[in-house]
């Protein structure tokens, strides 16, 4: 009798463990958040899918921009090895999805009722003719200017909200020796200061016009040589250092006390909490000069890839879930800086920086002041971006460059590219 019992017991702990082994499996996960505040992010996703029993696979790529994380994407996908998910935003996930590559989500959001949680303008991001082929992760604000609040203090300035106040604050921090603008000499980063300078030149109707329906006249009109023209005066007030430096190298910069502002996403706010600095008594967020009324958005998410192995696909589906639970969402963008994608969070934890930011978010969607970032890759495609890029950043390394023909070439790149 106890002899059965004992193997009946072991017959029930051998089946048991079959079922969580059959129930685990390895999520290869491409991504580049290789920075303090989004490494430590990153991580918690990494934890969370390994007490559910997965493993995690780390393919992380540095490069801010996702440039090379992308590079290295294709050469995996064309070989018929891709990882399970990858991070991407914008049209490169309609680019992917059209070639084939996504899997459909249908049945996990459905589950999730993320239509209901999610806010159109981001669920749209992560959808493919209708269908979701990817999970959003956050919002980010591109257009914030971050100050360093003891350098304008002690100077006894404010903090900028035009461009011609910029230029008077600037010009008392290099008479005191002092960097006015962090900035890294990248093509990214030389598109998301220009696109903030053009958000506050063009408007929002014009911006959309522009960034989103490549309008030729917008392109290489007045507002756009006006916008140059500015970008061009704004790169006087970075230091000559500034070619192929990081982003989060210039965030610490202005941590540090070296340069007083940057314009930069809230990302840059995980680099403020990662060196345990407090918004307000540390340093300062605010729109970008004459900003106030629009919101540059830029939606990390996570896209899908069709996966043969059918642990891994189980896997892959809890990773899915996972990224859009409360706990996940919140301990997430705490550490990212961004604001959470769902709308019902409890958003407590969250300090003056995000509840501006969520409240900016939510206004700008009823005014039309909700607009997607050229420069981060969610207004256009990415062959148009790359062109756009180009005419920026050699305007902004050329010493000689006249900002009417720079607008009449951005219009031209554009033209092609499309």
């Amino acid at each position: 009798m106890t002899m059965n019992i004992m193997k009946k017991s072991l017959l029930t702990l051998a089946l048991f463990s079959t079922s969580q082994l059959s129930q685990a499996g390895e999520v290869e996960v491409l991504h580049w958040w290789t920075s303090g505040g989004e490494a430590k992010s990153v991580s918690v996703l990494k934890e969370m899918m390994e007490k559910d029993g997965h493993s995690w696979k780390d393919f992380a790529v540095a490069g801010g921009g996702g440039e090379s994380a992308m590079t290295v994407l294709k050469t995996r996908a064309v070989s018929g090895n891709p990882p399970a998910a990858a991070q991407m935003k914008g049209h490169n996930i309609q680019e992917w999805a059209d070639l084939g590559f996504l899997t459909n989500l249908d049945d996990v959001a459905k589950q999730g009722n993320w239509d209901g949680i999610l806010p159109k303008v981001v669920a749209d991001t992560a959808k493919y003719e209708g269908h979701y082929v990817a999970v959003p992760v956050n919002v980010h604000r591109v257009n914030w200017l971050w100050a360093n609040k003891a350098i304008f203090d002690k100077e006894g300035l404010k903090v900028p909200s035009s461009w011609d106040e910029f230029f008077k604050v600037g010009d008392k921090l290099k008479a005191d020796g002092i960097i006015p603008l962090a900035h890294g000499g990248q093509p990214w980063q030389d598109a998301t200061l220009f696109e903030a300078i053009a958000l506050e030149k063009l408007g929002n109707e014009d911006y959309n016009k522009a960034f989103v329906e490549l309008d030729q006249d917008v392109l290489s009109g007045d507002k756009m040589v006006e916008a140059f023209t500015t970008f061009k005066k704004v790169r006087d007030y970075i230091d000559s250092n500034s070619p192929g430096r990081d982003w989060n190298v210039a965030t610490s910069m202005v941590i540090n006390g070296q340069a007083a502002m940057q314009v930069m996403g809230d990302w840059a706010k995980g680099e403020f909490s990662a060196a345990n600095k407090q918004p307000g008594t540390d340093y300062t967020c605010s729109p970008t000069p004459g900003t106030s009324n629009s919101f540059t958005f830029n939606v990390d998410s996570f896209a899908f890839f069709q996966i043969k192995d059918k642990e891994n696909q189980k896997a892959q589906q809890d990773l899915a879930k996972t990224i859009l639970s409360k706990p996940f969402q919140e301990v997430f963008n705490l550490n990212k800086g961004s604001i959470p994608v769902r709308l019902d969070m409890d958003m407590s934890k969250f300090d003056q920086c995000a509840l501006d930011s969520m409240e900016a978010f939510k206004a700008t969607a009823d005014t039309g002041g909700l607009v997607p970032s050229m420069a981060h890759g969610m207004s256009t495609t990415s062959y148009v971006q790359g062109a756009m890029f180009d005419v920026i950043t050699n305007f902004f390394n050329d010493n000689d460059a006249d900002p009417k023909t720079a607008a009449e070439k951005l219009a031209k790149a554009v033209k092609a590219a499309q």
